[in-house]
């Protein structure tokens, strides 16, 4: 992986805080698991603080926003994780199988260090029903050709259980869907700097200039209204685990 967080990272450990119902999710996902491994581990968000964690990550800038109390953590890159057969209880990673250069080989990698389940929080590349694909429809485009379908991911790890997680109203971990009933956050250069999508996009501003004006107008209220009186949707995310 490239490390591109060296970039993009900053401040990302104060705009990307754990959500406690995705959090609870991946809790359970891991079992009963000691040890456990966290690929792409950032600024350690999600790292379960009652187990042996391990983290490794390619990014300094992430490395340097982690807590002093995280797990250790190993600068290196999923596809080539120094570690023996099996070493691990469990292994994670969450949200971070889009930034991998090799997805296959940092999945099999995974799976090749870990004695029991494999628990990914990625997404299906559509990110079915966003709105905010309708102002800017290369979100749908970006991933085509590098994002493994979710059928890919019992290939390279073995029998998988998908599981949808709906996306809370007031998630608190912030994402790219993450803010779809608060749209005026999506006009903040300082929340769009977290969303590595963003990032790899380049240059969106007609997107966002019409998104600004239909909010000011009421146009988005008028066509997305109905989404005011939803507490959580589902937009892709998916908790994928090796069974």
């Amino acid at each position: 992986m490239n490390a591109s967080y060296d970039t993009i990272g900053v401040n990302y450990a104060d705009l990307r805080k754990p959500d406690p119902r995705i959090a609870q999710a991946i809790e359970e996902a891991l079992g009963p698991a000691k040890t456990v491994l966290n690929v792409g581990a950032g600024a350690g968000s999600y790292e379960p603080a009652e187990r042996q964690v391990t983290a490794v990550e390619p990014s300094a800038e992430m490395i340097r926003q982690r807590p002093p109390a995280a797990a250790p953590v190993i600068q290196c890159a999923a596809e080539d994780l120094p570690f023996d057969d099996k070493a691990f209880d469990a292994s994670m990673a969450i949200l971070t199988v889009h930034h991998w250069t090799d997805k296959e080989k940092g999945l099999r990698e995974m799976r090749r260090v870990t004695k029991g389940p494999v628990v990914l929080l990625t997404y299906d590349r559509t990110f079915r029903g966003f709105w905010l694909a309708d102002y800017i429809p290369e979100l749908v485009t970006l991933d085509e050709g590098q994002m493994p379908a979710m059928s890919a991911y019992g290939e390279y790890l073995g029998p998988v259980e998908i599981t949808p997680v709906p996306i809370p109203h007031d998630c608190t971990d912030g994402f790219l869907c993450a803010y779809w009933r608060r749209p005026h956050a999506y006009l903040d250069p300082r929340i769009r700097a977290a969303i590595s999508s963003f990032w790899k996009i380049g240059d969106f501003s007609e997107g966002l200039a019409r998104l600004e004006k239909d909010l000011e107008t009421g146009a988005w209220e008028r066509r997305y209204g109905e989404l005011l009186g939803l507490d959580a949707r589902d937009f892709g995310y998916r908790l994928v685990v090796t069974v």
